[in-house]
């Protein structure tokens, strides 16, 4: 957490570590459409700008020209440039990078790895006993991505913590602290440097038939990887497919253990589950990426210099009531839905029908083993601050409603 001072004008001098945005940023978003829907702040190198209505948040996302996915951290302090692509690429090195990776994240793709997420799921709960109480986030929701992508990759189970720790350190200090940042940046580097070479002939992995393996023997325009690419696609497949997953998780449990409500109908209806996933996406978006200005332009009245980061909050653009009716309400039979937690345009998450499919599992074998439970009176959940929001804990007691959130 940084600890400069608190914001006493969020229109002009915001920070999203500021620790009222952290645990509850709803009233500041719906506060700046209504006066400034594209916010300023100089607490971050060159200036930083948030545009917290769909409108703008949809034009800066497509627009490539002007805004670039070179970066997709907001930092106090800017660090050198690291490609992870597809990520972190422009058009046209964009399209080939991503295209490489289309065919392994496919909805028919993903289905290989529904029954080994489900089993972990089974096995957490297995762990977590007939206890009354327990921490829905660190015993349950941060694990299941961790064992799905280690899985996808070919990486050992039990490196899960050391995934953990680095997600910590880049996403959540390092963006106030670019010491830690570079530490864990290159802590990961050197995992897949290995994790590579271990699949190259002579390597104990050769023939693996796992996700580095593809990226291995893949090529574009004929070309082998070079393996800064290599190495910056796998750091981005690890990241992203653990911390965005986890913290969905644990909103959706979250919601659920404060709305009884909506927990009663879905274990009386688990057909419901799907959409309801829908609606905690939209309600409880964890990604806000970020893009730098490459070139000048204005939008919304605002003058973007060259330089200056832009905070991409697809979050903020779920809640904007021009276009969701209600949007401040959670309605987990919504039917008119068109989010943006996966983002927009070219950069939109590759690995959305992953996250669904870990979504779904999470839930039904969660609400199978425990189809009442409720946040624990007297305890504090504690939220992530930076690139990715979800619960950190989130203590529950199972087996009885303790608490009432109509």
């Amino acid at each position: 957490m940084t600890t400069s001072k608190p914001v006493t004008d969020w229109a002009t001098d915001w920070t999203h570590f500021d620790l009222r945005w952290v645990e509850d940023p709803f009233p500041i978003w719906e506060d700046l459409r209504s006066r400034c829907p594209i916010a300023h702040s100089m607490r971050f190198e060159d200036g930083a700008f948030f545009p917290s209505t769909y409108e703008y948040v949809r034009e800066i996302a497509y627009d490539s020209d002007h805004f670039s996915s070179r970066r997709v951290i907001v930092r106090e302090k800017k660090v050198e440039l690291q490609p992870n692509p597809p990520i972190t690429s422009d058009p046209p090195e964009h399209t080939a990078a991503r295209k490489l990776l289309l065919p392994a994240f496919t909805e028919k793709a993903i289905q290989r790895f529904e029954a080994r997420t489900r089993q972990v799921c089974i096995d957490l709960l297995d762990n977590i006993g007939g206890v009354e109480s327990c921490d829905a986030s660190i015993q349950y929701a941060q694990h299941i991505p961790v064992l799905v992508i280690s899985e996808m990759l070919g990486l050992p189970a039990d490196d899960g913590d050391r995934f953990r720790d680095w997600i910590h350190r880049l996403l959540e200090v390092g963006p106030t602290d670019p010491i830690v940042a570079d530490k864990a940046l290159q802590e990961i580097t050197l995992y897949f440097v290995g994790q590579v070479a271990d699949r190259k002939p002579g390597g104990h992995l050769f023939e693996a038939s796992d996700l580095i393996s593809f990226l291995l023997s893949a090529k574009i325009n004929d070309e082998p990887l070079q393996e800064s690419h290599l190495v910056g696609t796998l750091r981005l497949l690890l990241i992203a497919g653990i911390d965005t997953t986890w913290s969905a998780i644990g909103s959706s449990i979250w919601h659920l253990s404060t709305n009884p409500k909506d927990l009663r109908r879905l274990v009386n209806d688990p057909n419901l589950i799907p959409t309801a996933i829908e609606e905690f996406l939209r309600a409880y978006s964890p990604v806000t990426m970020a893009r730098e200005v490459v070139k000048e332009t204005s939008l919304g009245g605002c003058n973007f210099t060259v330089g200056s980061q832009i905070l991409l909050s697809f979050p903020a653009a779920n809640r904007d009531p021009s276009v969701f009716e209600q949007a401040d309400r959670v309605i987990i039979d919504r039917q008119e839905n068109p989010h943006v937690a996966f983002g927009l345009g070219r950069h939109r998450c590759l690995g959305s029908n992953l996250a669904r499919m870990e979504i779904r599992v999470a839930l039904e074998e969660w609400l199978r083993r425990h189809p009442v439970f409720s946040l624990k009176i007297g305890e504090k959940v504690k939220w992530s601050e930076g690139t990715v929001r979800g619960p950190r804990t989130l203590p529950v007691t199972l087996g009885k409603s303790e608490q009432v959130c109509e």
